[in-house]
């Protein structure tokens, strides 16, 4: 049946808009309402930053693990792994909690927005933050000293963005299944001990043998260790880069699975 008013009649014309306008859209509200919330910011930047200057300035570290390296230049590319961690992990998961709990994920599912683009737009969003992060710890880090290789930037750049959808992928698993109250208590469990005994803090060579492997092969172990050869060694680590996307395609197809919109 054909319309009974001729195009152009109704301006702008009623229909859902494109998908790569309904992404950007949703991705910059997601990256705003982040960058707003104090409690956001203090997790993703004001303790990186922190943990980034006194690490570097004082001697905390034990020096078997620097060797010939710097406390800035080994500290950096850890503390960019803890960035991505706690706003693409913590940050993510908490936030989708909350948005279950007071029903803005069923409202949003019954607008023209895809189910799979409300989860890209925060991993967009968690991408955007990324990038503001490492800037400012980037320059922090320059003016305390840092000299990272220019042969890895490239692939630092590359491990940043897996290591985000490998935690984005992760903070969505946790923020979509349990209650609210249960992932604020889980996701800052987490980050605490990932941050103490997960490879960040203490390199797995540091550790026993065994302990050593296994922290290798968690997120936070192949990131910051990722984040270390590229910066420190110029080196692309196939090995972390592998583990993350490992970790990204598991935790994804299971998000998908489990994660309730209520």
């Amino acid at each position: 049946m054909s319309s009974p008013f001729p195009a152009g009649t109704f301006a702008p014309a009623p229909g859902r808009g494109s998908l790569g306008k309904m992404l950007r859209t949703h991705a910059r509200v997601e990256a705003a309402l982040t960058l707003r919330h104090g409690e956001q910011l203090l997790l993703t930047l004001i303790i990186p930053l922190a943990l980034l200057i006194g690490l570097s300035l004082l001697d905390i570290l034990p020096a078997s693990q620097l060797g010939s390296t710097s406390k800035v230049d080994w500290m950096t590319p850890r503390i960019l792994a803890l960035a991505v961690m706690s706003s693409a992990f913590t940050g993510q998961a908490i936030a989708l909690g909350f948005d279950r709990r007071y029903g803005v994920l069923k409202r949003l599912s019954a607008t023209a927005l895809p189910r799979w683009l409300l989860v890209a737009g925060r991993v967009v969003a968690a991408l955007v933050v990324v990038v503001l992060q490492s800037i400012v710890l980037g320059v922090v880090a320059a003016f305390l000293g840092w000299s990272p290789s220019a042969a890895g930037i490239g692939s630092a750049v590359v491990l940043l963005v897996l290591g985000t959808l490998a935690f984005g992928a992760l903070g969505v698993l946790l923020g979509g299944a349990l209650r609210a109250e249960a992932v604020l208590a889980l996701a800052n469990i987490v980050w605490f001990v990932l941050l103490l005994a997960g490879g960040i803090l203490l390199a797995p060579s540091a550790l026993p043998s065994g302990v050593g492997l296994v922290v290798s092969l968690l997120p936070s172990g192949a990131l910051a260790e990722g984040m270390r050869a590229a910066l420190v060694d110029g080196q692309f680590p196939v090995g972390p880069a592998a583990v993350l996307l490992v970790w990204a395609a598991a935790a994804g197809a299971l998000a998908t699975r489990t994660t309730k919109l209520t």
